[in-house]
């Protein structure tokens, strides 16, 4: 298979997480593998340790040329700030952490917003400056915080131009964009890979408007009650899969529509085809003591920034799969393009498969001890793995690299149109918190941003 097959099912431009996880993801996924491969053919090697498996040290250099952009020589701390409870609950922004304070000159602390102070007439935590800070929540967060805590500090580092991400993505990172990508006469303005991989979008309310087949919509509401098995209702500006509403899944149509509206903030979006991002799994029945296969929903998350793509993250689970509502995590593995990524997966399944219950059980109790030792845990505890890794090839990653590039541009080009309101949807943010992002433009300045991929590499059902 050529290229890959799918959709970006949703952006993140704000705060994505994930760049760790998958280094965690990795080291385990490698260790559990190095029991099963001796059971395999002498050529048949997957490579978990391509550095594009490993996100968090792109991600990591970019903060590190940030700082030295801003402050040169000088000393100063890198502040990753993130709310006061899940400050010991998620490991991936102390790991952050750890891993710029091995870098040599670099200092950095993780801290809660209300930390941090004016001293000297900069920015500091504890009497030492900051030169630039990763804020993992979003800007309405960042809002309430301030009305609870007055965090002046952080309004000023924001005007500074000291916060990764920028505010200014935040109206761009409004799931609502995508109704622009599928706009007939806004089309133009995108790259053709971006447009074709956006499925069809668009903001919830009563209207008229022109439907996934370019046929005239007189009543977007009823349409969608009538059209509600392929389709999905999700909040412009939500996370970690809270109040998805998923066509077929979902069945309570009239009640779904009356809090959607209510809400007032809701896209509805053509569904991605279940089959097409969905994998067998080899997974244990701990009851009957057997290995079947398990069908499970796939998403690929590439992160990004201004010198192309820094890596992957993969998650599987139910639909949706966010971590947050549930889903787990996959390690990946990297196949040369002489391989079949389909033959291959399915070599792996049926080899796990003919393997006694107590043979893969022992494997599964080393990598849940790994898990452990790692501390791969989330606010809802520990996070689930899959057992087998999901494969990819190199001319994909190469395809990958192009359409993230893509994506980039394009949301220069969302930006500007924001700017010079020509993007035609509705922005609906406080003005307090517009004031914020309006201190920060972004303008193509340092960011991580998140494509969440429903894609096929050719291992789909």
């Amino acid at each position: 298979m050529k290229g890959f097959l799918g959709y970006h099912s949703e952006w993140n431009l704000g705060s994505p997480g994930g760049w760790d996880y998958q280094r965690i993801t990795q080291i385990i996924g490698k260790s559990v593998w190095n029991r099963f491969k001796n059971k395999f053919p002498p050529g048949f090697r997957l490579d978990f340790d391509h550095h594009l498996l490993h996100p968090v040290n792109a991600f990591v250099g970019m903060l590190k040329d940030a700082h030295y952009t801003r402050e040169g020589t000088n000393k100063a701390l890198i502040a990753v700030v993130a709310e006061e409870e899940t400050l010991e609950d998620v490991v991936e922004n102390s790991n952050l952490v750890k891993h710029l304070n091995t870098m040599e000159g670099l200092k950095s602390v993780l801290i809660a917003p209300h930390e941090l102070e004016i001293s000297g007439n900069r920015v500091c935590y504890k009497n030492n400056p900051v030169s630039v800070i990763f804020m993992d929540f979003n800007t309405n967060v960042l809002l309430d915080l301030h009305r609870k805590y007055r965090l002046d500090p952080v309004l000023r580092a924001v005007s500074e131009g000291r916060v990764i991400n920028p505010r200014g993505t935040e109206p761009i990172n409004s799931k609502g964009l995508f109704e622009v990508l599928t706009d007939p006469e806004k089309m133009k303005y995108f790259n053709e890979e971006t447009v074709r991989r956006t499925p069809w979008t668009r903001q919830f309310y009563p209207r008229k408007t022109i439907g996934p087949a370019g046929q005239e919509i007189t009543d977007l509401v009823e349409w969608t009650r009538k059209n509600w098995e392929h389709l999905v209702l999700k909040p412009e500006r939500g996370y970690s899969g809270k109040g998805v509403k998923v066509g077929g899944i979902h069945e309570n149509i009239d009640e779904i529509i009356k809090m959607a509206l209510s809400d007032g903030t809701y896209i509805v979006q053509e569904k991605i085809p279940l089959e097409l991002w969905g994998e067998k799994i080899p997974e244990p029945d701990h009851e009957s003591h057997t290995i079947n296969e398990t069908i499970r929903q796939t998403d690929f998350r590439c992160l990004f920034g201004m010198n192309g793509l820094f890596g992957f993250l993969g998650r599987y689970g139910g639909v949706p799969t966010n971590v947050g509502s549930g889903g787990g995590v996959q390690p990946l593995a990297v196949i040369p393009d002489s391989m079949d990524v389909r033959q291959s997966t399915e070599l792996i399944n049926r080899t796990i498969l003919s393997m006694g219950y107590s043979e893969v059980k022992e494997i599964l109790d080393y990598r849940d001890q790994l898990a452990l030792e790692h501390r791969l845990t989330y606010l809802l505890g520990p996070i689930k793995i899959a057992l087998r890794p999901r494969l990819i090839n190199a001319s994909q990653i190469n395809d990958l690299k192009k359409y993230c590039n893509g994506l980039w541009n394009d949301c220069l080009t969302l930006e500007k149109m924001w700017e010079n309101g020509s993007l035609g949807i509705r922005i609906v943010i406080d003005d307090d918190e517009m004031k914020i992002i309006r201190s920060q433009p972004w303008r193509g300045s340092p960011a991580i941003f998140a494509s969440d991929g429903l894609f096929s590499f050719g291992a789909h059902l």
